[in-house]
């Protein structure tokens, strides 16, 4: 399981993800988000594109269920960890996960490929034209699901001395509006974490889209 790379070299933000991950051993927990366990389980396997897959355990999880993933991120770090936990696993995940490094702001995956696209916590900006989210919808397969989870960011305020402002990012309902019709909204809501938030943040609460585009 190696990574390969998926349209343009990422750019300068790729070096500040790679920092981030190396700032500390392992980031994340290991385990699978709860919300993807939760609204996956059940769908029929197939082709999985898992965004922004950081140390792999969602992308791994699809595989032992039967998924074909592929697993994207911006930080090499990451993916090299990711691939390493996966080299450790048994020998039956081979070839069920590909590892690509890609900026998927800047070139979108294919269009009508993916049975399921799970973007979790991932930042996605807004930008003009959409083009970013644009090219996630697209990326959904006719009869395919599409699974936006994100922190609750309603109520919070811009931080200048970071450069975060909530604003700046999709929120549920935003990419509900971008969905053409012959979608189906299963689900659109806001539910208090099952787990602890990440380190040094305060998120008590998830938001979940989960649509369904026709066949």
């Amino acid at each position: 399981m190696m990574t390969r790379q998926y349209g343009p070299v990422p750019g300068p933000s790729a070096q500040s993800w790679d920092a981030m991950y190396r700032s500390r051993d392992q980031v994340f927990s290991g385990a699978p988000n709860p919300v993807l366990v939760g609204e996956v389980t059940g769908l029929p396997p197939g082709q999985a594109l898992d965004v922004g897959c950081g140390e792999g355990a969602d992308a791994l999880w699809l595989a032992r269920r039967g998924w074909q993933v592929t697993a994207v991120d911006i930080s090499r770090v990451a993916l090299q960890r990711a691939a390493a936990a996966a080299a450790d696993l048994a020998t039956g995940l081979a070839g069920r996960v590909a590892w690509a490094r890609a900026d998927l702001t800047a070139a979108p995956p294919p269009a009508d490929a993916f049975d399921l696209v799970s973007v979790q916590y991932f930042p996605l900006r807004r930008e003009p034209g959409h083009t970013a989210l644009r090219g996630l919808l697209k990326a959904v397969a006719p009869g395919g699901t599409l699974l936006f989870v994100g922190h609750d960011l309603s109520g919070l305020t811009p931080r200048p001395e970071d450069g975060f402002d909530p604003a700046d990012y999709y929120g549920p309902d935003e990419v509900a509006q971008f969905l053409a019709p012959g979608w189906s909204v299963q689900c659109n809501e806001t539910r208090p974490r099952t787990t602890p938030p990440p380190a040094g943040a305060h998120h008590t609460h998830d938001t979940v889209l989960r649509a369904r585009r026709a066949r």
